[in-house]
């Protein structure tokens, strides 16, 4: 609570007369999978936390989505991307979800926000092909999202995967899809699977799964930036084991746990 007076107050300093100057560096963006500083890539789900970044808060929801696409403009807010409005997922005074746009390439990429006809500063974070980060969850801190196939259910320190099961993990920034790439502000309705999977390894405890036991790792149909990964764990899987995504030399930040019984 007191976080969010604070952010309230801070907002009230910079919108005199309901004129938002958004303040926010490139230090305060993050994954908004884990809430890492970084890495980044393209087609990746990202927080930027600030002040005067809107008027009010307001979620995404079905009704601002039209012909299949995220939208760029959300209560008078929009983030752009080198210049191209990127899809937004929540706008408040002290923070922003949005998308990185898939077509963006690796390298350098400017970032500013625009309130109504009021812009922030201008920052600069820099894009790699892939950069894995696993969705953190909100329940249970230091625990992965997953889901055990087929019935879907919920993997958590109260309902834990057994070894052997087939266990599903949703992830952000693994970069581009085949055979059909994600277009900008697209929800995509199809599956289609990473560009780089020969180069995915899951991680438990730092020892990766053999090869044959990751079924998918692609996108996940019907969610913007969201991807999954399919894989089988193994007999001796141990407790709660650490699980991290890497791909080449990017690895998903550590810190997160699989809830394993």
């Amino acid at each position: 609570m007191s976080r969010l007076i604070a952010t309230a107050a801070l907002t009230l300093l910079s919108c005199g007369a309901l004129l938002c100057q958004p303040s926010y560096s490139a230090a305060s963006i993050v994954n908004l999978a884990d809430q890492s500083a970084g890495p980044y890539a393209p087609n990746s789900l990202l927080s930027i936390f600030g002040t005067g970044l809107a008027y009010s808060a307001r979620s995404l929801t079905s009704a601002d989505v039209v012909g299949g696409s995220v939208p760029t403009l959300l209560n008078g807010v929009q983030v752009m991307v080198d210049g191209s409005p990127a899809p937004l997922f929540y706008v408040s005074p002290g923070q922003i979800n949005f998308l990185m746009p898939p077509n963006r390439i690796a390298g350098p990429v400017t970032i500013w926000t625009v309130l109504n006809s009021t812009a922030g500063p201008l920052v600069t974070i820099t894009l790699q092909a892939a950069a894995p980060a696993l969705f953190a969850s909100a329940a249970d801190p230091g625990f992965a999202v997953a889901q055990q196939w087929p019935l879907y259910g919920v993997i958590a320190p109260e309902s834990p995967a057994p070894p052997g099961a087939i266990v599903i993990l949703y992830a952000t920034g693994l970069g581009p899809t085949e055979p059909y790439p994600v277009m900008p502000a697209e929800i995509p309705t199809f599956a289609g699977e990473i560009v780089q999977f020969a180069d995915l390894r899951v991680l438990l405890n730092g020892a990766p799964l053999p090869a044959s036991q990751v079924l998918y790792a692609g996108i996940c149909p019907n969610f913007a930036g969201l991807y999954q990964i399919d894989l089988i764990l193994p007999a001796d899987a141990p407790l709660n084991p650490q699980i991290q995504v890497a791909m080449a030399d990017a690895v998903s930040a550590p810190g997160l746990a699989l809830a394993v019984q």
